[in-house]
This record gives structure tokens, sequence and C-alpha cells, in this order.
């Protein structure tokens, strides 16, 4: 009041006043003088009032009534103009608050005088009001006579009065009760006991209020009294009063001022006892009337409702029921079962609609509705009020369905049954449909035939009434067609709403609550409660518990109901913003449920829900089940009716946007969906995405239907499970519209979001939602048993993007994801299998890569967890499946390769679980996967696991289905063992560390420790692992497998065996070498020798493989050299391991099994390997070591471990040149030796196992066929090269025997002939003289021994003979090749014979023999020529088995294969004579030549006078040169043996005598045969034996009579036959007249003249003492006969003749000396 007390507004004040007063007498000065006096006195009074007081407004409040008068009286006038002006005086006094009690009594009677006189009707309210508000002065009777005075105003003929009035009473009411509270405020802090309110109804009852409190009780009391039609106690003077303002008034105060009652004891009892009892009674019309039911039927007319008054009620219950619930529960149940009754079928429409807008009243206050279930449903006798209110909007909406608009009474009395009334047609006015395909004009719900608008009655959330507030209406409004259902589809929504906040609110804050005061977190959500009570303060707990059951009651009341309603209006929205609204509430409530734990009930919603998505009628066993479980038949109870639960119902009029094929397993028609089920679908979407967590097992639920949706829209899965728009693969294919086309990416987006989402949920409903979709994905794949439809692939797809988004706690969903992946992958429909695979590697690889916490590398456990399913799918036999996790290791492998660690076991299990019969393309992806690992990443996985690498590429090497792979594994090979040589060290290192740890672990457990190769190092194992698998490879089916294993596996152990340990050569030798070369004589000896046609495809075979027998003969080749090397190289190294000579016994059969083997490469290569092992030298002894290192060539052992390389615990050398090693010797350690003994056994053996191969090579066999096997040249010259250097080391002990084998082999080996179609290669041509290689060899062995025999002691010596007889032998060949058994072969003989003959169709061609042994021989002469006095060489008579050996090419002469062979022959004779027979004459004496004389005498008969003939086409210069070679012999013999004639025994010298008469001659026989005839004559030869004939009968001093007669009878003989000759030439020569003489005769006459001249010169050259002179006159006697022969006719005799005649010249001399002579 600041504004009204401050001295300006006083001094205003009183100047207002006195002017007031100045104007009222004025105004009265004439009419009513009494007034104006008063007015005066009155100025008079206020200036006297101002002047004495300080407080100038409380003096003028106590002289108020004096201050009052003049105005009052002003009144008392009824003149309106002073009326007027009076009450505005009076107002603004009592605006000022001057006005006292009295005064303001005073004032208000003078107003009830006004009043009565009905004048200034607006002025008194407006003064009544004034006075009331301004000040708290009125009270008791003066303000029950203020209050009346305005009810009867009210009440007057004219409007504007009785409307101001109206309002003025509700002020003044209002006044009243807020006065009560201002006092009640004033009061607050003073408490005071409640006095007990007495029941009786005493007005005076209420001595214990203050006053101002009093007076609001006796005002609403009385109110109640008015209202009820009783007489009021208080409010005297009331003349009428109507029900429904009454109720407006009570209802305002019951609004407004709820403390007043709730605080008073007194006034709640007013409640009790008046206003409700009150309420109910005024009802019972309503609860009466039946709307339609004929009047006949009840006893007593019914009063009808009364819309005002039933409104009105209404209202006052809503706010009864909202304010003081607490304190009328009981009322309040007779209220709310009212207002369920009211909304019943029989009532009014109009009551029907109000009833729904009071409810909905109720419906946005959650928390009332709250207390109603606490209160009445909770409570075990009550009526279940909440459940009756929901069910009751149901059955009214369905009621509002089932019922036609128009009340027909035909059909309003089936209403309630069960719709057996059958669909009513729509009205034909309502907004029918248009005719574009179901577009309804209006939001509008269609259900059966029945087409209701929705109105928009009223704004979310807010209950604002229509009909509620229509207070001026007296008559029923008409209620629009779809009002009373919108407002029930409001009150269902808001009911919905305001629920689920409540709850969903207070259960946040009670989580917080036990959050903050758990002393722990709690860690999961799904913790048992005990826990959570142990952990938290029990009030707290029970405050929950309580509020938690409230929860549950409330959702369990309502949800049947709500779903039934929201069910069937869902069926029957056409408005999309309607069917959001509704599938909103279904959304709340199914998350709502969820949250409380209530699955019977959240299954419902969610299966309304799925309903709604999928077309009508859609076969889906997971939801017709579930419902009928769920909803007991899909009936619920409603108030005693049983209303059916609507299924969707065919004929809506909904937009038809996709046809789509129902996803079965038998193929159906298509279905369509409509823009309603799309909407439903996101509605499932945004539940699942926003309450994964509630939903439990209804994932099911969604899933399956969203499945099945999915499937109709043709979304299909692509990379990472995402969904995309793809076209539907068969049937009538998918029609989408453009509508549902642009909206597709979005749902395909949703749906990903969905389950992006799932890494919000907890655990819990993690697994409920993996579990939902293994189920989901197996029944899928049960669909797609037996048939190759598309399977629906949604499960598997949702389920990587599950595994995807949640990799940061892979582990807890990894074993139920991967294990059902596993199963997919194994599906017979290859698509289904497809994504199984698909996703299962993805998810593998994202685990791999994703960034956890701890990372993979320090958690090894989950890591193998990770990879386990990739090893896993290994069992799976489909080969795409395998591609895949091929594709995803190889992927895994480039990703991640660096950090596998203890992954990598798994991933090589990986590649090495292929099959040989998996087909190529799976073979060569697992090869391309562990090509990368071997070029890559060897060193970055554990050591351990390089065993596994082994065994994979050795594995791959196996496979047969792509040579070109295992050729590249054997490769690989070689590079992991060149990578275990480069990082030898380290391997080494981490190998022994981790099998000390596994030994630990073993010895703890007390098992073996168990691994391949045990007693071996680790590091050494390895290597043993990794030749095992070359060994095994090199046995392989296929020759070029075999070929590059055994190439790689000797290279191996050839550059890295160094590194292995000593011990560790036992292993390989007997394991690994032996063992290979074992099988492999095994399978060479038992391979097949038909003809391989090609090598596949049009690769053609060389013809020297094209059996397997000779591909594994490569292979016995190549291993058998292999194992020789080593032997060879790593001799130092095999040596000292003890078993050594066992070793090299093995080694020497497996030779020897080669050697003897049918098949000429393998025995020529066991040959070579042969040499290879014999070209060891035996390690230098430590006592004559040289002082410099000795040539590099001779292997020294090597003594791993006396050299420590930096930081080594053991050196890996390798095998350097020699020289370098025994530098690196530490002198304290001399290096190992073997004992020589050891050594000779060693040599022995080899020498052993040559003569047994040799003596079986080439032993004739027995029968001949085409397939008999025969040595080829190449071999036996191999064979016998071997010898020389075998002989070497056991030179010391070879002795006769040995000699004597040797010999056969030798003998033997030259016999072989040469198969025809290698003769042109090995033959020489016959132009030159050459030897083959065989022969050479041969020659070169025996040149060995003769040469050791010459150095060696004494014993060796008779050797000699031995040797001699072998050479002989050879040299017999040249005139009689030796015999191979019973072969029948081709000779190729001199060259007289066609070249033509090498290409002759015999299967087998003898050498050709001549030039070996003619080498042979110029051996023998050199030999005998070094050798000829040794004594084994005198006595054996080598000197004569050389005559006789040649006396055989030197009988044959002409006929000999070859000319040079006779000619060698005869001067290797005289070589050999000249040195053998001046041996001979010293050893006459002891006849150890007696036998070779008569060999020789032999030998020249035959070679001078052969039988054989020469050549026709022997030119005259051949003749005179070979002539000339007789010449020579003869010569020999006139110098080396006529010489020392009394040397020699004496029938040898008649022999030679014989010999050389018979050649002094040359026609000594009388018979001439036509093949002698072209002999031509030996002139020099004949000249020659008679020049020795006559010296050695001449010149020598004759020794015995008998020598010099054998001479002379020669010379006798001799020039008799010449006599006889010319004596039968001269007669045939006459007798043939002109014809000439044979050509034979002629050529023999000129002969005998030859033969005459020749001896003349010999006798003239002879000294004249050695002539018998008788032969003088033989000789002279001879001229007659000369002279006849002149006359002959031939001038080739003529002039043979002359040369006859010429030496006679010198017997021409005077006779007389020779009388003398004659004398003397």
């Amino acid at each position: 009041m600041s504004g009204t007390n401050s001295p300006e507004a006083v001094k205003k004040l009183l100047e207002n006043m006195q002017s007031d007063l100045r104007a009222l007498s004025l105004e009265c000065k004439k009419k009513f003088p009494p007034v104006k006096e008063a007015a005066e006195s009155g100025i008079i009074k206020v200036k006297t009032i101002a002047a004495r007081n300080t407080e100038i407004l409380a003096a003028l409040k106590e002289n108020s009534s004096e201050v009052v008068q003049p105005f009052l009286m002003g009144c008392g006038t009824k003149e309106p103009k002073i009326t007027q002006l009076c009450l505005a005086a009076i107002q603004r006094l009592m605006s000022h608050e001057v006005v006292s009690e009295t005064a303001a009594g005073n004032i208000i009677n003078m107003l009830w005088q006004l009043m009565e006189n009905s004048l200034e009707e607006l002025k008194l309210l407006q003064t009544v009001l004034v006075l009331l508000t301004t000040n708290t002065v009125v009270h008791d009777e003066a303000l029950s006579k203020a209050i009346v005075l305005c009810f009867r105003l009210h009440f007057t003929k004219d409007n504007i009065t009785n409307n101001t009035a109206a309002a003025t009473v509700r002020q003044v009411v209002t006044v009243v009760f807020e006065r009560m509270v201002a006092e009640d405020e004033r009061h607050r802090d003073v408490v005071e006991q409640p006095v007990l309110v007495q029941g009786n109804s005493n007005r005076r009852s209420v001595s214990t209020l203050k006053p101002c409190a009093k007076d609001a009780y006796m005002l609403f009391q009385d109110l109640c009294q008015l209202v009820n039609a009783d007489a009021p106690y208080w409010l005297v003077g009331m003349t009428e009063m109507t029900r429904t303002f009454g109720l407006e008034l009570l209802e305002s105060v019951l609004n407004d001022f709820p403390q007043v009652f709730l605080q008073h004891q007194e006034f709640s009892f007013l409640l009790k006892e008046r206003v409700c009892p009150l309420v109910i009674k005024l009802f019972s019309p309503n609860i009466k009337f039946r709307q339609g039911s004929s009047t006949s039927s009840s006893p007593a007319p019914v009063e009808k409702p009364y819309f005002p008054i039933c409104m009105r009620l209404l209202r006052v219950v809503s706010v009864l029921i909202k304010q003081f619930y607490s304190l009328l529960v009981t009322e309040c149940e007779i209220f709310l079962s009212l207002l369920v009754k009211f909304l019943d079928g029989d009532k009014p429409q109009w009551l029907r609609a109000v009833a729904v807008e009071s409810i909905h009243r109720l419906c946005v206050q959650p928390q009332l509705l709250r207390s109603f279930c606490q209160s009445y449903d909770m409570k075990q006798h009550s009526t279940k009020v909440f459940r009756d209110i929901v069910n009751a909007l149901g059955s009214f909406i369905q009621s509002l369905f089932l019922v036609p608009p128009t009340g027909n009474p035909a059909t309003t009395n089936q209403a309630g049954n069960n719709n057996s009334g059958g669909p009513v047609s729509a009205p034909a006015n309502s907004g029918m449909l248009g005719i574009g395909g179901g577009v309804t004009l209006l939001p509008a719900f269609e259900y059966r035939g029945t087409w209701i608008p929705i109105l928009t009655v009223t704004v979310q959330g807010s209950a604002k009434a229509t009909y509620l507030e229509m207070l001026d209406k007296v008559e029923p409004p008409t209620i629009p067609e779809g009002y009373a259902m919108s407002v029930a589809f409001h009150c269902l929504l808001d009911l919905v709403r305001g629920i689920t906040s409540m709850i969903e609110g207070e259960l946040g804050e009670v989580e917080t609550e036990c959050q903050t005061t758990t002393t722990e977190a709690v860690s999961s959500p799904a913790q048992s409660s005990e826990q959570q009570e142990l952990q938290s303060t029990s009030d707290h707990m029970d405050k929950a518990i309580v509020s938690r059951a409230v929860w549950e009651e409330m959702v369990n009341a309502c949800w049947c109901g709500l779903l039934a309603a929201l069910s069937l209006l869902l069926d029957a929205s056409t408005d999309e913003a309607a069917t959001e609204n509704i599938l909103k509430a279904e959304l709340t409530m199914a998350a709502l449920c969820g949250r409380l734990g209530l699955v019977t009930s959240r299954d419902a919603f969610i299966t309304a829900i799925c309903k709604g998505s999928l077309p009508p009628h859609y076969a889906l066993t997971v939801l017709n089940t579930t419902t009928a479980a769920t909803l007991s038949n899909k009936s619920y109870s409603i108030q005693g009716q049983s209303v059916m639960m609507i299924s969707p119902s065919s004929e809506s009029h909904q937009q038809v946007v996709a046809v789509g094929q129902p996803l079965a397993v038998q193929p159906q028609g298509t279905v369509m969906l409509t823009s309603k089920n799309i909407q439903c679908m996101r509605t499932l979407l945004n539940l699942a995405h926003c309450h994964g967590a509630v939903l439990g097992t209804s994932w099911q639920l969604v899933l399956a239907t969203l499945q099945h949706l999915v499937w109709i829209l043709g979304l299909k899965p692509s990379s990472g499970g995402a969904l995309k728009p793809g076209r539907a693969v068969e049937g009538p294919s998918t029609v989408l519209t453009t509508a549902v086309m642009t909206d597709l990416p979005v749902i395909s987006n949703i749906l990903s979001r969905l389950f992006e989402s799932s890494q919000y949920l907890d655990d819990v409903s993690l697994h409920h939602l993996i579990n939902a979709l293994c189920s989901l994905s197996l029944e899928a794949m049960d669909m797609a048993y037996g048939n190759n439809k598309e399977p629906s692939l949604f499960a598997v797809a949702k389920l990587l993007e599950t595994g995807l988004v949640n990799m940061h706690r892979i582990e807890i969903l990894w074993r139920p994801l991967t294990g059902h992946l596993l199963e997919v992958c194994q599906h017979p429909n290859s698509r289904m299998r497809e994504w199984g695979a698909e996703a299962l590697t993805s998810l593998i690889k994202a685990g791999l890569t994703f960034n956890h916490d701890p990372p993979l590398s320090q958690n090894q456990r989950l890591q193998l967890l990770l990879l386990n399913p990739l090893k896993e799918m290994s069992s799976v036999n489909h080969p795409d499946i395998r591609l895949k996790q091929l594709e995803c290791v190889l992927q895994i492998l480039q990703s991640q390769g660096d950090s596998l660690g203890p992954g990598w076991p798994l991933v090589l299990g990986v590649m090495g679980a292929i099959r040989n019969d998996q087909g190529e393309s799976l073979i060569r992806t697992a090869f391309q996967c562990l090509q990368l690992v071997v070029t890559d990443f060897l060193p970055t996985m554990p050591c351990t696991c390089l065993q596994i690498v082994v065994d994979v590429a050795g594995s791959f090497g196996l496979h047969n289905q792509e040579l070109n792979i295992s050729l590249t594994s054997i490769g690989l090979l070689w590079n992991i063992s060149d990578y275990f040589f480069q990082r030898g060290e380290t391997i080494e290192k981490e190998l022994n560390n981790e099998e000390a740890a596994q030994q630990k672990q073993a010895e703890e457990k007390g098992v073996v420790l168990n691994r391949p190769f045990h007693p071996a190092p680790p590091f050494d194992c390895l290597w043993l692992c990794l030749y095992a698998k070359l060994g095994e490879l090199c046995v392989d089916p296929r020759p070029a497998v075999r070929k590059s294993a055994g190439q790689t596996l000797f290279s191996t152990i050839g550059a890295h065996g160094t590194l292995l340990q000593p011990s560790t050569w036992h292993t390989v030798i007997w394991k690994v070498l032996f063992h290979l070369l074992d099988r492999v004589r095994e399978s060479s000896t038992t391979a097949d020798k038909e003809k391989i046609e090609s090598g596949g495809g049009n690769i053609l075979i060389h013809h020297s493989r094209d059996t397997a027998e000779k591909q594994w003969a490569e292979t016995w080749v190549l291993t058998l050299a292999g194992v020789a090397r080593i032997f060879n190289t790593r001799r130092y190294l095999l040596q000292p391991l003890g078993d050594f000579s066992r070793a090299w016994d093995v080694l020497l059969d497996h030779i020897q099994s080669a050697a003897l083997s049918k098949n000429n490469e393998v025995s020529l290569a066991a040959l070579k390997s042969f040499q290879e092992i014999l070209q060891i030298v035996t390690p230098v002894r430590d006592s004559d070591k040289p002082e410099t290192p000795p040539a590099v060539n001779v292997p020294v052992p090597v003594l791993l471990g006396s050299i420590s390389g930096p930081g080594l615990n053991r050196p890996f050398v390798r095998t350097d040149s020699i020289g370098e090693r025994l530098g690196r010797y530490s002198s304290s350690e001399p290096p190992v030796v073997t004992d020589e003994l050891e050594d000779l056994n060693l040599w022995w053996a080899a020498w052993n196992t040559w003569y047994r191969v040799g003596s079986e090579s080439t032993k004739p066999p027995i029968t001949f066929d085409k397939l008999t096997f025969i040595p080829s040249q190449p071999f036996l010259t191999a064979l016998i090269q071997i010898f020389p250097a075998l002989y070497q080391h056991i030179k010391t002990g070879f002795n006769m025997d040995d000699l004597q084998k040797l010999g056969v082999i030798l003998h033997s080996a030259v016999s072989v002939p040469i198969s025809s179609d290698a003769s042109p290669f090995i033959l020489p041509s016959y132009t030159e003289a050459v030897l083959t290689s065989l022969q050479e060899a041969v020659l070169t062995a025996l040149d060995v021994l003769q040469k050791a025999i010459c150095i060696g002691p004494e014993n060796m010596q008779i050797m000699y003979p031995a040797i001699f007889d072998q050479l002989l032998a050879f040299v017999e060949f040249s005139c009689k090749p030796p015999q191979y058994g019973q072969l029948e072969t081709k000779h190729i003989a001199n060259a007289k014979y066609n070249q033509i003959q090498l290409f002759a169709p015999a299967e087998w061609v003898a050498l050709n023999y001549v030039p070996f042994a003619e080498r042979s021989l110029e051996v023998v002469v050199d030999l005998y020529q070094k050798t000829a006095c040794h004594k084994a060489v005198v006595n054996e008579k080598v000197l004569q088995n050389i005559i006789k050996t040649l006396r055989v090419p030197l009988s044959l002469k002409y006929s000999c294969p070859s000319e040079s062979t006779w000619k060698l022959a005869v001067s290797s004779l005289l070589k050999v004579l000249s040195i053998g027979l001046p041996v001979a004459r010293q050893h006459a004496s002891s006849g150890k030549f007696d036998s070779m004389w008569p060999e020789l005498a032999n030998t020249f008969e035959d070679f001078l006078f052969t039988k054989s003939i020469p050549p026709d086409n022997l030119s005259i210069q051949e003749f005179q040169r070979n002539e000339s070679i007789d010449v020579e012999v003869v010569q020999l013999i006139s110098t080396e043996i006529l010489p020392y004639a009394n040397f020699i025994p004496k029938e040898f010298v008649g022999q030679i005598m014989t010999m050389l008469n018979k050649g002094s001659i040359h026609s000594q026989s009388s018979s001439f045969t036509e093949a002698e005839i072209d002999i031509r004559l030996r002139e020099e030869f004949s000249k020659m034996c008679f020049e020795t004939l006559l010296q050695f009968s001449f010149s020598n001093k004759v020794t015995t009579p008998q020598e010099g007669y054998i001479s002379r009878m020669a010379l006798s003989v001799l020039l008799k036959r010449s006599q006889d000759v010319l004596h039968r030439y001269i007669e045939d020569e006459r007798l043939s007249g002109k014809c000439p003489l044979p050509r034979q005769q002629v050529t023999e006459i000129i002969f005998v003249l030859k033969a005459v001249s020749t001896l003349i010169d010999s006798l003239k050259k002879t000294q004249p003492e050695n002539v018998d002179g008788n032969t003088w006159a033989q000789v002279i006697a001879l001229y007659p006969t000369l002279v006849e022969c002149i006359t002959c006719s031939s001038s080739e005799v003529c002039s043979a003749l002359k040369e006859a005649l010429v030496p006679f010249k010198d017997f021409m001399q005077p006779p007389a000396s020779k009388v003398q002579n004659g004398e003397s």
C-alpha cells in the first residue's frame, strides 16, 4: 500500500475528500438540505483530523463512520447523480483503507437498500467488490450480506447486471478464500492442536476456526446447501439459486484452493460429508438412463440426464479426483467407476463425449493414475479401477467401430456381443475413398466399413476439452462424428506417454540413486538383487522395490486394454500421422515393459508392431506361436465382455507401395506391402535401435519380422553385412513404387545403424541379440536345405554387422558367433555358405586389425581365439569356402603378418590343411600364402613355427594337382634352408630357450618330451625335418618333382650341412640319406616299363624318359650321386662317427645294386658315384703332416667346436678351402684321423664291390632275346676306369688271385658288343684306327698294374706273365674277335667291307678290335723290351707265347681283317726277336726255350710262304713294299739266327734252310693253278733268299760236313730245277708255233732266268774257296740250254735271257789255268 500512504497520496486524498463533500453539498443544496449540512460538517471534520493528527490515515479510519456518514446520506437520496457521486467517494475511501468495520457495516446496509431498490446495480457490485478486495474489515454477517447482495443482483432481469453479478460473485468467493489463505500464512508458525471435528453438520461447529477461515467455511457450506436445494445457514436473504451456478462456484473453489481443504480438517469434512454425496446424488439420472430402452420397461419414469448439470458434475469430479484424491479414496473409486460406466454404448452420445473428455483429463496426469493403481488395483478386494479405465477406453473405441453412428435400434443392442452384428457399411457421405487407389481425403480410421474421421481435438499432453467447457449450453450439443473417437485416441496416447515418461523418469532416478549409494560401481546391470541390496542403503532399496511393484502393476493393469485398442486403431488408421502416434505408443509401451522386465507384455506389443509390418495374414510362425501363447488366444476380457484381439483386416484401404516374394520354403504368390507396413517397419527398427537393451528374447520376433520384410523388399547383403537394394532373384520380380524406392536406402541405413547401436547394449542384451540372429539363421538354413533357391542371408549379414561393431568386447560373443557361422559355412546352399564364409572371414580380419585394449600382441589368448575359427574352417569340405578361408589368410598375412606371433601355427595349419583332392585354384591360393610367408615373414614368426613352415611347404610339394606348385615349393624349401643358415645363431638360441621351457613343463607334468628326431638339439631337428621333407619329395611319383627335390636336398646338405652337430650327421646318413636310397632303389626296380605316350597335353617326351622306369632311373642317378658327393665332401665329419665302415658298406651296396641295374643310365651313374667316393684321400696323419697345406682337393676333418667365433657357442663353418681350414686348427688339438687298417678295410670293401659289379655286369647271359640287357660301352669304360684309382689303395695286398679276377673282368668287358643303334657313335670310322675309350681304359688298367709291378717288390714280378697272357689274348682279337656268350654279332671286318654295313639290321655289332689288338701288341712289345730278362718272363715262356700269338696274323697275312695287323705283327716279331733271341741263346742249356724254336720256324714258314692271296687291287708299289717286309724277315734270319747256328737246335736250322731254298726259287710247284697265274714274282725276296742261302752256305767255315752238304745239296737242287724248266720251255715254245705260251709259263721261265743271274752274282761274291767246283760245273752246264732259248718270241723272256747270259762272260778264260787249278 505504499502508494496510498505516502504524504503526497494522503494530501491528495484529503483534497479529494473535501472536493467530494463540497460537490455533495452543492448537489443537495436545494433538494436535500440535511445532506448538505452533513457534507459541510464533514469538511470541517476532515480538516480538523488532518490538522490534529500526524498519522492522518489512522485517524481517518478511526473516525470513518462520521466521515462516511454524509456520503451514506447522499446515497439515501436515491438520486442517481448524487448516488453515483457518493458511491465513487466511498470507493475512494475504501481504496485507501480508511474504512472501519462499523463504517463498512453501515456501507453494506446502505448498499443493500440500494439493491432492494434496484438502483445503480453495476455501481453497487463495483463498490462491494472494492470493499471486499481492498481490506479485510468485512466479516461474518456483513460479509454474508454483501455476498447475498451480489447473488441477488445475479438473478435480476438485466442481462448485463446478471453477468457482472456472476463475475462479482465468483470474485468475492475467491476473495473469501484468499483471505483465509492469507490468514493461514500469517499464523503458519503458531502450531495449534487440531481439535477433532465433530461429526454433526451444525454450522456452529466451527468455533475453532479463525475469522477468515470461518467465513470461508460458512460460505462453502452454504454453497453445498444451495446446490443441494437446501436452505443456506449463513447466506441469509438468498431468494433464488441455480444448480449450474452453484456447481461452477464449487468447482472453482475446489480447483483454486485445494490446500484449504487439505490443511483444515473442517473443510475436509465438508468435502467428504457434503460435496461427495451431493455429486453422487446428482449423477443418479445419468447412471440409470439407458439410451434407446423403452420407458415401459422401467416402473418409474427415469429422469433424463441434463447436459449442463451433468457436464458440470463431471468437471467437479475431475477437480475432486485431481486435487483431493488422497482424502477421498473411496469416493473417487465411485466417481471413476461412474466415469467408466458413462462410456457405455447405451449412454447418450454427448454423455459419452464428455465422459471421454473427463477421462482424458485424468489420462494426462500420470501421478494420479499411479495413485489409482496403488489405491485400487494393488489392493486385494478393491475394484481394479485403473485397469477398468483403460479397458473402458478400449471397448469404447471398439464400440465406436461396431455401432453405426445413427444409433439404429436394430443393431445397437448387439453392439457388445463380439461384433456379431457384422460390418456396417460406412455412411455414404463419410469422405469416401478417392479414385486414386485407396487415398482417403481426410485423416480417418476405417474398419470393416465403418469410417470415422480423425479430428484434431487437442494438443498432445493437454486435455483441452470441448464439451466440458460448454458452460453456456443448456441443450446437449450434437457431437460431430469422430470427435469421441479422436478424444479416446488421444486418451490412449496421453496415457501411454504419461505413464512411460513418469515411470522411466523414476526408474532413472532410482538407478542413479542406486549407483550413487552403492559403495562400489556395480559392474553389470545383470547383477543379482541381493548384491545390490548389500551394497546400498536399505531405505533406498525399499523405496525402489515399492516403486517397482507399482510400476509393474500399472503396466500389467493397462497393457492388455491398450494393446487391444491400439492394434485395432493401427489396423483402422488411414492417416500417416495417426499411425505414427499409435506405433509410437506401442513402441514406448514395449520399451517400458522391457525395462521393467515384463516379458509377456513386451512381447505382445512387439508382436503387434511386427504384425503391422507384415502383409495381412502373412504366415510367420514366430509371430503366430508367440502371440498365441502370450495373448491367450488373442481375446481380452474387458468388463466381462470378451473382446477379440483384432488381427489386421485385409481390406484396409492403404496405398500399396511394394509387391514381393514371401520368404517361405514353398514358393508362393506375391505379397503386397502397404505404406503402413513400411511405417511399422520403421517403428520396429526404431524400437530395436533405441531399446535394444530391453528386448531380450523378443529380438527373435523383431529380427524375424525384419528378415521377412527385407526379403520382400529385395534387400540383399553387401560387404560388411549392410543390406543394399538388390533385385529378387526368382519368382515374379519384386515391384517397388518410387515412394518406397526412395525409402529403401533409408531403411537399409537404419537397419545398419540398428546393429551398429548394438555396441551400446550391455553384454546380456548383446547375447540375446546374437542368439536371436543365430536361431533366425538356423531357420533360414533349414529353409535353404534341399533347394538351391536364393536363401535369406539377413541373419548372417547382421551377425557380421553386429560382430564388427562389437569388436571392443569381441571375446564375449566370439564363440557363439563364429560357432554358428562355421555351421553356415557347411551349408549345402552355395550362396548361404558363401555368405557364412564372407562373414566369418570379415570378422576375423576385422578382429585382427581392431585396436584392442590391451593390444593383441599382449593378449595372445584373444589372438588365438580370433584365429581359431579360421582353422576350424579347414574342416569344411566345400572348395568355395576353403578359397575364402585362404583368401582371408592371404589378406591377414598382407596386413597383419608381422604381428601374428603365437597365431602362426593356426595360420600355417590352414595352409597345410589343403588336401591334394581339393582342386587347383585352392591349392594355388594356399600356396600363394605360403610363398608370402616364406618370402616375407620367416624372421617375424616364432622359431618354433619354422618346423610347421617346413611341413607345410613339403606338403605342397606332394600335391599333384599342379606341377609348378610342387616345384616352386621345393624352391621355397631351399629358401627356408637358406634362411636357417643366415639366421642360424638366433634361431638356435630361441629354439634352445623354448626347448628348455618345454623340458621343464614336461618334467613338471612327468611326461616325456616328444618331438621328432628327439635326442638331436632342436636346431638340428629343424634341419632334419627339412631334410626329411625333401627326402619324401625325392620319391614323389612325378619325375620333375623328384629331380628338383633331389637337387635341393643335396644342395642344402652340401651348403648348410656344416651347421649340424657331428652327432646329427648320424641321423642324416641313416634316417635321411640311406632311407631315401632304399626307397628310390625299391621304386626304381619296381617301376613300370610301359611306354608313356606323352606328358599330358601336347608335351612330347624324349625317348630316354618315356617309361616310368626310365624316369625313376634319373631319380636313382641323382640320389646316388648326391649321397656319394656327401660321403666324399663330408668324409671328415662322417669318419669319426663310429659306424662309418657300416655306412660305407651300405653305400657300396647301393652303388653295386645301381651299377647292376638293367639300366644303362643308372649303372653308369653308379660307377660315377663309385669313382667319386674313391677319389677320397685318407686324412693326413699328424706325424707326417706337411708344413704347407696339402692340395685343396684333400678333405680334412674340420673340428666344429675347436674354433669359437665371436660370441658363438658353436661356429657355423661352410666347407671352405682346406688350406683355410687347416690354418684354423689350434695347435693343441690334432685332427682326428681314423686307423689306417680301418681305412684299408674300406678300400678292400670297395674292391670287392668293384669285382662283384664287374663280374656280374660282364658275364654273358645264357639266353638272348630282344630284351636281353647288355651293358653299355660308357658303363664298361667307367667300370674299368675305376680300377686304377682303386688299385692305388689296395696294391699292397693285391695278389695273383685278384689279378686273375681282374683279367676275367677285363676280358669280358672288352668282349661286350655294342647295340647297333649306338654303334655309329662309338665305333671309329675305318679310315682311322682309333681305340674306343673302353679299350683305352683296359690298357690303362694293365699299364697301371705293370708300372706298379715294375717299381714294386720282387714278389710282385711273378705277375708279369699273367699280364702278358692278358695282352696276348687281346692281340688275338685282331684276327679272331671274341664271342660274347651265344650272341650273334655282325663282325665289322677290314676296310674292304662297305661302311653301309654299320646300319645293317643286326641287333648287336661287334667292335672293330683291330686297333685294340694292335695297341695291345705294341704294349706287349714295349713290356717285353723291359722285362725280357725277368725270371718269371723266362720261366713262363713268354717269348714262346708271343710268337705263338703272332703266328696267327702272320699266317693269315692278306686274310687278316686289317692289313695293318700283319704288318704290325711282323715288325713286332722282329722287335721281340731282336730282344728275345739273345736271351733264348743265353738260356739254351736250360731247355727253357726248346719248345720255342719249332714255333718260331713254323711262324716264319707260315708268313713267308702264306697261303693267302694278295688282293686284286694291290698296286705295284704296295707289292714292292710288302716284299721289302719279307726281305726284312730274311735279313733277320741272316743276322740273328744263322750266325749263331751252333747255339740253335739243328732241326730248326734245317727248317730255315729249307725255307730259304724254297724262297730262292719262286716256282716250286709244277702244277700251276688258275689262282696263281697272277702272282707277281718276288724277285727281291728270291734274291735275298739266294744271297742268304749262299752266304750261309759259303761264307762260314763249314763246321760239320753235314752243314756243307745241306748247302751244296740246296744248290744242286736249284740248278737242276732251272735246267728242267728251261728244257720244258724250249720244247713248248717249239711246239706252240705261232700261239703264245700261257702267261704263267712265261712268267716262270722269266723267274728262272732271273734266278740264274742272281745265283751267278752270288757265287761271284763268295770267297772262291768256299765254292765247290762241282757247283761251277753245274752252272756252266746251263749255258747251252740258255742259248737255245734265244729263239723264243716273248720279248720279256728275251730281256731276262739277256740278263742271265751276261754274267757268263766271267767264265770266258783260257783253259790252261783251269787245268792247273784242277791239278792243284
